[in-house]
């Protein structure tokens, strides 16, 4: 998939490379499925990064709007769930 990833020219190589991961995360959600804590440990990471909830829902929309998925409910489904599950969104 041909799209530009929301990142800050402020974060390290590292920091970009982990939230890359997170949202490839969200897109195996959509895709095939993920598992719930690897989607919640790449969340938590994510959140080391941008840990201001403004700039969280910033980065999601510019994210979803390239993927056509939703970051939040896949997070949000995540913790509703039970341990050692599948995350698979439709």
């Amino acid at each position: 998939m041909d799209m530009n990833m929301p990142i800050s020219l402020d974060w390290s190589t590292e920091e970009v490379i982990d939230v890359v991961e997170f949202f490839q995360a969200i897109e195996k959600a959509y895709q095939k499925g993920i598992g719930r804590e690897e989607l919640l440990a790449k969340y938590r990471r994510f959140k080391e990064i941008v840990p201001s909830k403004s700039e969280e829902k910033q980065v999601f929309r510019e994210f979803e709007q390239q993927a056509d998925v939703s970051c939040y409910h896949t997070v949000k489904k995540a913790r509703e769930q039970d341990e050692n599950t599948v995350v698979k969104m439709k």
